[in-house]
């Protein structure tokens, strides 16, 4: 006999986010999705200088959702049973090749984002030409990647079983030293990183140079474009960066970013079609269907391909071309209007619509500006320091950014004055206390409790009240760090935080 289904309890109440008893209805779901996000950032308008680009064109927005959700049930995990994708990848990264220095032939992946088209292109490298990958006994490969290099890079080289190398920007410009590149390079080198331009600061590295010294030792070279990669090309006196500059092997260009498509979409290129290959990755050694995949996924909704692909024939050429502008033009009116904040300064020279803002006076902690900006109802992204570079704040500025940055200057000098003289309340000792404690020895719980003992408060509203935590952290050594900020997330997703 087959069993009874369980009627379940007669009056049940399931735990927090546990399953109900009955369905709910849609009105219903979408109310609480509404609540929920009543705690977040807002994504609309500029006031979030960064994770989220906004192109200020509700037509275009429609679009890219529009196309996401006609494609959201279609899987990419088999391309023969869904040609669809098949042909919207070609013309997605027929694009983008042809803006950055490749046409219709060149090979690409379409990916997830930034972090897996870094990841592709690191197997790329470690499974094909580098000499790691050749050499008998050469040991584990090397990535030769500058400071500012973002970490998706380190998180290739964790999970590819590769090392990094980190080597010294300048200190005033920030770029990526040529010299110190060509230091760091030897015969276990798989590939060298150049980025177009830095996230934290937004300056370009010598990408030429860069890949000519990778070229000169038969390393591949890659460029990460990720943040760039869809706004330099539209901007006048940018230096080569992409694949018409020799000795470039790949780049990666999210579209998600000054591509302005819904989240989930980002192209690698590679300069010929044995390194695409090599990114690729095939099973037939089990008795199941064959496995071949293009990306770190398998199944894979086609909603973000479609929402690309709709973006970017919404907008077009000149429709970027216009963003773009608007964008600069927003950079260059910030770091003017922030010669006027003498409470402030600007790290290094700006090559992209990203500017870092640090401390001009002693008197001026910038992770307390960060919360007096954030009490005016504007997002700035704080950054630890590192390597010589002082903590800052990241601004993002997107296609909306220009109509706004005025009133974000008059922001900055109000929270700058509001916020000189004034230190982060943290306990004396306690970065010691934090670098002595046995973290793996406590539970989440506990981990929790520690936090509220200083007043840090899990689930509270969104980018506000961070400068105890910033200065803390920024106290501490990067592993610590890390350490930290795995304990933070797992704590942070634990049900014994508040919120």
């Amino acid at each position: 006999m087959s069993p009874e289904p369980n009627p379940g309890p007669p009056n049940p109440v399931p735990p927090s986010g546990g399953l109900p008893e009955a369905g709910r209805s849609t009105d219903d779901l979408l109310a609480e999705l509404s609540r929920l996000k009543e705690g977040d950032l807002p994504v609309r308008e500029g006031k979030v200088a960064a994770y989220v680009y906004d192109p200020g064109r509700p037509e275009v927005r429609e679009a890219g959702h529009r196309a996401y959700m006609e494609m959201l049930e279609v899987n990419g995990l088999d391309p023969t049973a869904f040609p669809s994708t098949v042909a919207l990848e070609r013309q997605v990264v027929g694009a983008v090749a042809g803006a950055l220095g490749g046409d219709a032939s060149t090979p690409g992946i379409f990916t997830s984002g930034g972090t897996e088209s870094i990841m592709l292109a690191v197997k790329a490298a470690r499974d094909t030409r580098g000499p790691a990958a050749t050499a008998p006994g050469s040991g584990r490969g090397r990535i030769v990647l500058p400071v500012t290099a973002h970490p998706a890079f380190h998180k290739a080289a964790h999970y590819l079983g590769l090392d990094t190398v980190s080597v010294p920007v300048h200190p005033r410009t920030l770029r990526a030293e040529p010299s110190a590149v060509a230091e760091a390079i030897g015969p276990d080198t798989v590939l060298v990183v150049a980025s177009a331009p830095s996230y934290p600061h937004g300056v370009m590295d010598p990408v030429e140079e860069i890949a000519a010294l990778a070229a000169e030792h038969g390393v591949l070279c890659h460029v990460d474009a990720c943040v760039g990669g869809w706004v330099l090309p539209w901007l006048e006196g940018v230096p080569p960066f992409d694949l018409s500059v020799p000795g470039v092997t790949s780049i990666s260009c999210d579209l998600h970013k000054y591509g302005y498509a819904p989240k989930g979409a980002s192209v690698v290129l590679f300069a010929d079609e044995e390194l695409r290959r090599g990114a690729y990755y095939a099973s037939a050694d089990w008795p199941g269907y064959t496995v071949i995949n293009s990306t770190v996924q398998s199944s894979k909704g086609a909603g973000p391909l479609a929402g690309a692909w709709a973006t970017l024939m919404a907008l077009g050429a000149s429709g970027y071309r216009e963003l773009a502008a608007d964008a600069m033009a927003a950079s260059r009116r910030l770091r003017e209007g922030v010669r006027h904040i003498p409470q402030l300064r600007v790290l290094g020279e700006p090559d992209a619509p990203l500017v870092a803002l640090a401390s001009a006076t002693d008197d001026l902690d910038v992770f307390v500006l960060a919360d007096k900006v954030a009490a005016h109802g504007w997002f700035l992204q704080p950054q630890l320091s590192y390597a010589g570079i002082p903590p800052n704040l990241h601004l993002t500025l997107t296609g909306v950014s220009l109509a706004g940055v005025d009133a974000l200057l008059d922001v900055l000098a109000k929270a700058a004055e509001e916020a000189e003289g004034i230190r982060p309340d943290v306990p004396e000792g306690l970065a010691e206390v934090i670098e002595g404690l046995d973290l793996s020895a406590l539970d989440d719980r506990t981990f929790v409790e520690l936090l509220g003992s200083v007043g840090v408060e899990l689930g509270g509203p969104a980018g506000s009240g961070m400068s105890v935590v910033n200065t803390v952290l920024d106290g501490l050594a990067p592993a610590t760090r890390e350490a930290l900020l795995v304990r933070f997330l797992s704590a942070l997703n634990s049900p014994h935080a508040t919120g």
